[in-house]
């Protein structure tokens, strides 16, 4: 009787924390407009893109690739809808080159672990995003990525198709060069979105 009760009360507590979540996701979306909401859903394609990239087979990787490419355009349309809509807001302008980081670092983290990608240039990516992160945080308003921001944003998205769709082996060079062009404009285009804060301090 006693173990049944215990059952029975984990399953209830349970039961509460799911349903709390659920209000909590569903309290986080209502506050949110049309653009916001687009740029969460990207997030919902990551644990499924990194569950599929294990999976050697070729209609696997069509699938993550697919799956890559629909959530990185969905980039493009957040952004439309939030200047055709005038919707554009601090929360959008902090989510989505969040969101953007999450998408293109996850499956360069499992193209190290594959051996597709050499680890110091994702390294290179990932100390650029968290040193604007670092600096966004000392700001008192956000401003929105410049045309260096979305050449970079671009070219990972290019060179992540290019490594994660099952393509033949001549394809091989040109998605690394692909991955090398992306971190070169990564480090230039953070350095570029530093730069007039330098200025200004110097002056």
């Amino acid at each position: 009787m006693r173990l049944g009760a215990l059952s029975s009360a984990k399953s209830e507590s349970s039961t509460t924390t799911y349903l709390c979540l659920i209000f909590q996701l569903a309290f986080v979306l209502s506050i949110m407009n049309l653009p916001n909401l687009i740029t969460f859903s990207r997030l919902l394609g990551v644990p499924f893109l990194l569950y599929g990239l294990y999976d050697p087979s070729a209609q696997s990787r069509w699938i993550c690739t697919a799956i890559f490419v629909v959530a990185a355009a969905t980039d493009w349309l957040d952004g439309y809808l939030a200047r055709k809509l005038n919707q554009i807001t601090d929360l959008g302008k902090f989510l989505d080159p969040l969101v953007d980081k999450l998408l293109v670092l996850a499956p360069l983290l499992v193209l190290i672990e594959l051996g597709k990608v050499p680890a110091w240039g994702v390294f290179l990516i990932l100390g650029r995003e968290l040193t604007i992160a670092g600096w966004r945080v000392n700001k008192t308003t956000i401003s929105g990525a410049n045309i260096w921001g979305k050449l970079k944003t671009v070219s990972q998205i290019v060179a992540i198709a290019l490594l994660i769709a099952p393509l033949s082996e001549a394809w091989n060079f040109p998605a690394l060069i692909a991955f090398w062009v992306s971190v070169a404009l990564t480090l230039i285009s953070g350095a570029i979105y530093l730069w007039p804060e330098q200025e200004i301090k110097e002056k």
